[in-house]
């Protein structure tokens, strides 16, 4: 990996090509850069900066008669020389605050958080939420509804509820039992803790059998305590702005083709997260080519931008922007750090 351009002419000509080129997606020629040159540099000389920036690797010339874009190093560098110190714009605040104020619940806020950094950032918002001691049992409550119809409630802490119709025929006094049973055993317990807590109960007093173990046995095979995706709820939106805002080219068209399938399994989202953001972090981490966590996947050309989501020191799960290494970073990396702070905020002042 390149050092970095060595002097304070390479510097400052590597930095102006990289927002050149993603305000305006083109080539950058020396001619544009000597006009807003503050130095007034000729572009000759920009040229020749431009060649030695190329030879280090930090630029690449897609055609033999057009401009220079940046290479993946060149972002990385610009990256790390961003201060971190930008505020997100009033307009952008207020609508930021517009969309999460007042939610309560996790995967709401996650929820809402994936639309509106995806309208902010014009690439794709992404968030995981995942099971922690706020999202452990509360309560539950099981109804007849009618013969082989049983309504299950699950509350989490979180406040987050979950009901299921199962088609189980078990009278509503045992129904009842059972439900005593598991709000007095496991309460505060995670939702996996639980299922396997209850495994192994039902089948230690498998000799036994009584109704209250028979009947929980069958709620839990029919899974009523089965939470949302297990421990995980993901959500994305925004695909289409990287359709949007792609080129062209057959090359970038596969790439694309790549991120879009990658976005629709699920699986393969957490796993970008999991791979790139760490929990024990504290600022908005930026990953220039992602293909490390899934190399088949051809995403060499995007980047990531997350944080956790944390309410107090726990995680709760984590929120990111993805999008085309042509993006605007000091703008989506301000906007997912206030975000991540305003998550810790309302989610406590909830509780």
């Amino acid at each position: 990996m390149p050092a970095g351009p060595a002097g304070g002419r390479e510097r400052e000509i590597l930095t102006a090509i990289v927002e050149t080129f993603i305000a305006s997606g083109e080539p950058v020629g020396s001619r544009t850069l000597a006009r807003s040159s503050r130095e007034g540099l000729s572009a000759a000389t920009i040229r020749n900066v431009m060649a030695d920036l190329a030879d280090a690797g930090f630029l690449e010339q897609p055609h033999a008669s057009a401009g220079r874009v940046p290479t993946a190093e060149a972002y990385r560098y610009y990256v790390e020389q961003l201060s971190g110190e930008a505020r997100l714009s009033h307009e952008n605040q207020s609508i930021i605050q517009d969309t999460l104020t007042g939610v309560t619940d996790v995967e709401e806020f996650m929820e809402r958080t994936s639309h509106v950094l995806s309208l902010i950032s014009h690439s794709v918002g992404v968030t995981v939420a995942t099971s922690g001691p706020r999202n452990a049992l509360d309560h539950v409550y099981f109804s007849r509804l009618s013969d082989q119809k049983v309504l299950a409630v699950v509350v989490a802490r979180s406040g987050v509820v979950r009901d299921r119709v199962l088609r189980l025929d078990i009278p509503q006094s045992d129904l009842d039992l059972a439900a005593h049973y598991i709000n007095e055993n496991f309460r505060g317990w995670t939702m996996d803790d639980m299922r396997a807590e209850l495994a192994r109960r039902i089948e230690q007093e498998r000799s036994e059998y009584d109704r209250l173990m028979k009947s929980i046995e069958q709620l839990y095979q029919q899974g009523a305590l089965a939470s949302s995706d297990d421990t995980q709820a993901v959500f994305v939106e925004g695909a289409a702005n990287l359709v949007t805002n792609s080129v062209t080219g057959n090359e970038d068209r596969s790439r694309l083709q790549d991120m879009l399938r990658t976005l629709e399994e699920k699986e393969k989202v957490v796993k970008l997260l999991a791979a790139y953001l760490d929990t024990r972090q504290e600022a908005v981490r930026v990953v220039i080519g992602l293909d490390e966590a899934l190399p088949a996947s051809n995403l060499q050309n995007f980047v990531l931008i997350g944080a956790p989501a944390r309410v107090g020191g726990e995680v709760m799960g984590s929120l990111a922007v993805i999008g085309p290494t042509r993006l605007d970073y000091q703008h989506t990396m301000s906007a997912v750090s206030y975000i991540a702070r305003l998550f810790d905020k309302l989610l406590n002042e909830s509780e």
